[in-house]
């Protein structure tokens, strides 16, 4: 099961549909919506966007790298900046850091490869 947490209701939509044919889609709008959904039922994947209004998607990845150990993590970012990057990889163990707009082929890849065999 995937989660997909963006405040932007578009994209969520957009994303849901895309990645529905392929995974289980849940959505949540704010990092506080999402960690209450993960601590109800288990996410495989949580995909993440990085700025959102009430907290940043890494410091909600990197909780929830320790909360809960067993999802995996992908950020997406709408700017690229190689600092944030590298400091995102290893502060919340990301599966991937992607780019905004990202295609929904390339979302499902890094999803298929952050999931275990």
């Amino acid at each position: 099961m995937v989660l997909i947490v963006d405040d932007e209701a578009q994209l969520r939509e957009v994303l849901q549909l895309g990645l529905g044919a392929e995974f289980e889609v849940e959505t949540a709008r704010s990092a506080d919506e999402a960690e209450l959904m993960m601590a109800t039922r288990e996410f495989d994947v949580v995909v993440c966007d990085h700025l959102m209004p009430g907290e940043e998607g890494l410091v909600f990845l990197s909780r929830a790298k320790k909360q809960f150990p067993r999802t995996q993590r992908i950020l997406l970012t709408g700017y690229m900046n190689p600092e944030l990057l590298s400091r995102s990889i290893a502060v919340a163990g990301l599966a991937a850091c992607l780019m905004k707009p990202v295609s929904t082929p390339d979302l499902i890849l890094a999803i298929r490869q952050a999931l275990p065999l």
